[in-house]
């Protein structure tokens, strides 16, 4: 009788954990942020609207060198195939642009919300993911910029201006659950 009153038990347990709603929230990914990137034809922000605001950076040029080994003669062999003298080469490097400097956009926190605040959370929060590792100062300075970029960069955005994406990674500003 005990045995079976565990069973119904355990049966019953059973059938209201499989009654309850299975949806659970999806934890934040990592960000994309090259497809925040705006590239314009015309200097300026790109136009948007009240209370949104951009910040512009300017992508490095990469170049690639080439080094190339060019024959200038051929080998002299004997009658009997025996190499006389050998070929003769020299190195030709030649540099090629892969990329163009370009100007980008991107959605930004506005200059407003950049406050000694708001600095020491990007800070914390830069932190404790392991890109800045100084005191909380709450001031946008070289190492705060440069751990930014890092963060950014492994997203996709070679910056040290904080972009509205990365923010919200952070947990620095609001997410528009609608959007989601």
């Amino acid at each position: 009788m005990m045995r079976s009153a565990s069973l119904t038990l355990f049966g019953a347990a059973i059938f209201l954990v499989a009654c309850q709603s299975t949806a659970v929230p999806e934890a934040p990914g990592r960000a994309d942020l090259s497809a925040d990137l705006v590239r314009l034809t015309v200097p300026g922000p790109p136009k948007s609207a009240e209370g949104e605001c951009w910040a512009s950076d300017v992508t490095p040029m990469v170049i690639e060198t080439v080094t190339e080994q060019v024959m200038v003669s051929d080998a002299r062999r004997g009658p009997d195939g025996t190499v006389l003298s050998p070929a003769v080469f020299r190195s030709e490097i030649r540099q090629k642009i892969v990329q163009e400097r370009e100007e980008i956009w991107f959605r930004s926190p506005c200059p407003q919300e950049m406050t000694v605040d708001f600095i020491a959370s990007l800070q914390r929060a830069l932190k404790a993911r392991g890109f800045y590792v100084l005191p909380l100062t709450g001031e946008m300075d070289f190492p705060t910029r440069s751990a930014l970029r890092r963060f950014q960069a492994e997203r996709g955005l070679e910056s040290d201006r904080l972009s509205l994406t990365a923010a919200r990674e952070l947990g620095l500003v609001t997410v528009d659950l609608k959007k989601r």
